[in-house]
């Protein structure tokens, strides 16, 4: 079975990945693969070193993503550039995990931009997380330090939960505890065993 997870920032998503897979599924996490792709030496690291300048690395050579998101947040064309350079890349080794997964696996494909990219098709089921904005807001500040505006810019660079509520068949309203949330990750977890 094939599930595509997916959710705005600061919903939850990567709360439920690890639920999702601690329950036994085998999650493959878009933003590692991402990660992965442009460490030292990598062919899309290079790319975008040329793209970009070399500006974007940090003293040890590694990428600055925040540097780097930075610079094409606000910027449509460099936005385009990069997706252009990352998300081939990142399709094609999706294709080869899912490839190589086991027959008879609960593959969850965790990847918060599922809608915004098109990467629709080939799920058995697609489950959003949704979670009101000021708790997002909130939640974002206290784990990664952002700024309320700064998280308000992010979310509207992403779809709405209205947009996440037409396409997902599976809605994770992350809205209490993580007790509340295990819950329902649980009652998730059984319906996609048995339903």
């Amino acid at each position: 079975m094939r599930i595509g997870l997916t959710g705005g920032i600061g919903s939850g998503k990567s709360e439920v990945a690890r639920l999702l897979a601690e329950r036994g599924a085998l999650v493959i996490d878009a933003d590692e693969i991402s990660r992965a792709l442009v460490e030292p030496g990598k062919p899309a690291l290079e790319e975008i070193i040329e793209a970009f300048g070399e500006g974007i690395l940090t003293v040890d050579g590694v990428m600055d993503r925040a540097a780097v998101a930075e610079l094409v947040f606000n910027d449509e064309a460099s936005l385009a550039r990069l997706n252009g350079i990352m998300h081939p890349r990142i399709a094609d080794e999706t294709a080869r995990l899912l490839r190589e997964a086991p027959q008879d696996t609960v593959v969850v494909y965790d990847m918060p931009l599922l809608i915004e990219t098109g990467a629709l098709d080939g799920w058995d089921h697609i489950i959003a997380v949704l979670a009101p904005q000021e708790e997002r807001i909130e939640r974002l500040a206290r784990t990664r330090g952002m700024g309320a505006q700064e998280a308000r810019d992010r979310m509207r660079a992403q779809v709405d939960d209205r947009a996440r509520r037409q396409t997902a068949d599976i809605i994770i309203d992350n809205d209490g505890t993580l007790a509340e949330l295990e819950e329902d990750v649980d009652i998730v977890w059984t319906s996609l065993q048995f339903g």
